[in-house]
């Protein structure tokens, strides 16, 4: 019998703040105590980012809380982890950053059917004020044409 896992921790600002132009879903390496804080939905992608060390792509700023059985196992809430690629996909997303305006966000945390944690990573370039305004509007429209079929 498969246990369920419905977690997924999303980071809505970055897709506020950011265009989107080409995602990655990566592997993370965790401790046994940050997996388990993962597991009951304790984490939070707010203002996070990933740089690249030696050729490795890690994520700064991610804040999974600590367990509450945990005890001197526990690990720190916003250490650096290390995030899996494949070569020809670190390769790639190097080079696509290094263009100025891009970054790279993590953009969503889920549990995939195996149980392991996976980040959906996007490279993606910063929007301008007038573009966050059209974003906003676009959400009032759908959300007023939502109401009006409702009823």
């Amino acid at each position: 019998m498969a246990q369920q896992n419905n977690i997924v921790i999303k980071n809505k600002k970055a897709a506020f703040d950011y265009e989107f132009t080409e995602t990655f879903v990566a592997g993370i390496v965790l401790t046994g105590t940050e997996i388990k804080s993962v597991r009951l939905g304790k984490a939070s992608l707010v203002d996070t980012y990933c740089t690249f060390v030696k050729r490795e792509l890690w994520v700064k700023n991610m804040n999974i809380s600590e367990y509450f059985y945990g005890s001197y196992n526990n690990h720190s809430a916003r250490r650096d982890r290390k995030l899996l690629l494949n070569r020809k996909e670190l390769n790639k997303m190097e080079r696509l950053s290094k263009d100025t305006g891009f970054t790279i966000v993590p953009t969503k945390l889920f549990l995939n059917e195996k149980g392991l944690a996976k980040v959906v990573i996007a490279v993606a370039k910063g929007k301008k004020s007038y573009d966050k305004r059209q974003t906003l509007r676009e959400r009032d429209d759908k959300r007023a044409i939502d109401r009006m079929f409702k009823k």
